[in-house]
């Protein structure tokens, strides 16, 4: 036979039953204080015996014995509370009952609950305090921290603080822009100033660390504030998100850098994609370069509105792989099939096409890399042409609904092949929509440019800024559009659902960004020292600003007051498919010389320059 172990659960238990009972005590010696000096009578001794049962089963009842004293909070005492009062009606019908044989004032019981909730509670609270005690002491080398913004987010992010010492930051106070507070203490802590104040206040206070408790500010506040810290050689970092914290989720360990995205010159496009999503609740779905940095975000979007499948195409088994295993792991309840295949190979696609019949296509597979498509421009015109007009002949041929495909703002007035590549696709799909049914609709979709995608110039800076610098741009005077990926995504389904056959759509991505200024930003951010941007020049097929519109191209609102579309030129589609026959021969045969030309003459207003 096993022995039984003393655990610390029964030690609480222990602790739990002497203080009631050093309560019962006192509550007599209370009310008989004459009667103490002589002894404590029989019957008190019996009533302690019978209040202690009483307390112990109702403690076993709500589980006290399992509370962890030394992270005890109000949901404790609460839990507490309840136990006692029940314990303590429970004494005082029982005193009334026996009356006759306990002989005690009626008084007593409620004098025990009194003090056996002050003593039990008492040694919570005290067991807490002095952990929280000896986990400061441990950390000898904690970080003293000032908090930007008194609000919900701030106070949690201090509360935790305060409860975890041995995360080794200490809540110092607090930085707000609302004057209402400034002065004020939360959490025993001192509201000091605003944002203004911010230098002075932290070289006062000796704080070693900004941290920004502004989840929904803007970008411009936080730059503001990254600013005053950079200036002040302090460290800065931003809590999560405020859902986040609504969903009472946050914890210091959830304390995140400042990333790029937080500092989008604009505020983030929000996009009411629940409204217009409908569309494909019960669809099949076929996302095609599924295992893209665009494709894979467009599958988590799209999961949220329950299709019947999704199809996840592409030819890079790994890309693939990760994807399908994401949508295992978080939405087990969506269908997905992981299919590799080539939007060139017109034959494999036919065969997924036959096989699940797609009602809805998101074409997100293309090559986007103007230097490397300059080089190899066959490689362009197979991708993201050819494999276009596959798509487009097969949404055809099997009566898809809806086709969105994924373009560019090179596509406008292009000066590289890439661009050139993806303005045609966006003509195949507009000579695909002139002879689509009623109930089709072929759209596309320009993007800025995406930060975080693969290859895109955040990743570009940050892998040049860990080896040391410099940072390259080819121009000091150069502009892009940028877009998160979430954004660039929703844009997609968006268009979807607006679905305005022929129709080109545009994100209201603001003005654009000098990406010597971006160059700047990431290096301050990344608080790396010492890092100089340095200027390569222009390379082949890139221009010093990006254009969304065409001229020629009539710009139209949405019921979406951030979208905006575009109709292109018609496009005779026997015309179109005589050329690209003419187009794909040239790229087939890698004759670099008469694709361009073939580009020149598709694409009369183009910019090409070096191309001719």
């Amino acid at each position: 036979m096993k022995p039984i172990l003393f655990t610390p659960t029964h030690s609480k238990y222990l602790i739990d039953s002497a203080l009631w009972g050093a309560a019962t005590l006192l509550a007599y010696g209370f009310r008989k204080p004459e009667l103490i000096s002589l002894g404590v009578p029989a019957n008190v001794w019996s009533y302690m015996f019978l209040s202690l049962v009483v307390m112990g089963s109702v403690a076993n009842v709500y589980q006290l014995h399992r509370q962890n004293w030394q992270r005890a909070g109000i949901s404790d005492l609460i839990l507490l509370a309840r136990a006692v009062s029940l314990a303590t009606l429970i004494m005082f019908a029982a005193g009334f009952i026996l009356q006759t044989w306990l002989q005690l004032p009626r008084s007593v019981p409620l004098l025990v609950g009194i003090l056996g909730f002050l003593f039990m509670g008492g040694a919570r609270l005290g067991t807490r305090m002095l952990s929280e005690q000896v986990r400061r002491q441990r950390a000898d080398d904690a970080r003293r921290v000032l908090i930007v913004g008194a609000g919900e987010a701030g106070s949690l992010i201090a509360r935790e603080m305060q409860r975890h010492p041995e995360s080794g930051l200490v809540p110092i106070g607090f930085i707000d822009d609302e004057l209402s507070k400034v002065g004020q203490r939360v959490l025993g802590l001192p509201v000091f100033g605003q944002v203004a104040a911010l230098q002075s206040v932290a070289q006062r206070e000796g704080a070693q660390e900004i941290l920004i408790a502004v989840p929904s500010a803007s970008g411009d506040f936080i730059r503001r504030v990254v600013d005053e810290a950079r200036e002040s050689h302090l460290r800065y970092r931003i809590i999560p998100g405020v859902f986040e914290i609504l969903n009472g989720s946050v914890n210091i360990s959830q304390i995140r850098d400042v990333n790029l995205e937080d500092l989008l010159r604009r505020p983030p496009v929000q996009l009411n994609t629940q409204e217009i999503a409908s569309y494909l609740r019960g669809r099949v779905v076929l996302v095609t370069g599924a295992g893209g940095s665009i494709g894979s975000e467009i599958v988590r979007q799209i999961v949220t509105f329950s299709p019947s499948t999704v199809l996840l195409f592409g030819r890079g088994e790994n890309s693939i792989f990760s994807i399908q295993q994401e949508l295992v792991r978080n939405w087990p309840e969506v269908k997905q099939m992981g299919l590799i295949g080539d939007v060139r190979d017109a034959a494999r696609l036919e065969a997924v096409f036959k096989e699940f019949r797609p009602d809805v296509v998101f074409h997100a597979a293309a090559h986007k890399h103007v230097p490397l498509m300059e080089q190899t421009p066959s490689e362009a015109i197979l991708n993201n042409v050819i494999g276009t007009d596959n798509v487009v002949t097969l949404c055809l041929k099997f009566g898809v609904s809806r086709l969105v495909n994924v373009s560019t703002d090179k596509a406008v007035n292009p000066t590289s092949v890439m661009g050139a590549s993806k303005r045609i696709a966006e003509m195949v799909v507009s000579a695909g929509a002139a002879q689509a049914r009623e109930t089709q609709a072929f759209v596309s979709v320009r993007f800025g440019n995406v930060l975080g995608s693969r290859g895109s110039v955040v990743p570009t800076f940050m892998s040049q800024i860990r080896a040391g610098g410099p940072i390259t741009v080819t121009h000091p005077e150069m502009v892009r559009y940028f877009m998160t990926i979430p954004e660039a995504a929703k844009l997609v389904v968006q268009a979807g659902g607006l679905a305005e056959n022929g129709k080109v759509y545009v994100l209201n991505m603001g003005e654009p960004v000098k990406i010597s200024d971006l160059a700047h930003d990431v290096i301050r951010l990344s608080g790396a020292q010492n890092v100089d941007v340095v200027y390569s020049g222009i390379r082949p097929g890139e221009k010093l600003y990006e254009e969304l519109l065409m001229s020629s191209e009539d710009i139209n609102s949405t019921s979406h007051s951030e979208i905006f579309s575009a109709k292109l030129g018609k496009v005779d589609p026997h015309i179109m498919h005589e050329q690209l026959k003419l187009l794909r021969r040239h790229a087939e045969a890698n004759d670099f010389e008469s694709v361009r030309q073939d580009l020149v003459r598709l694409i009369p207003e183009n910019k090409f320059g070096s191309i001719r």
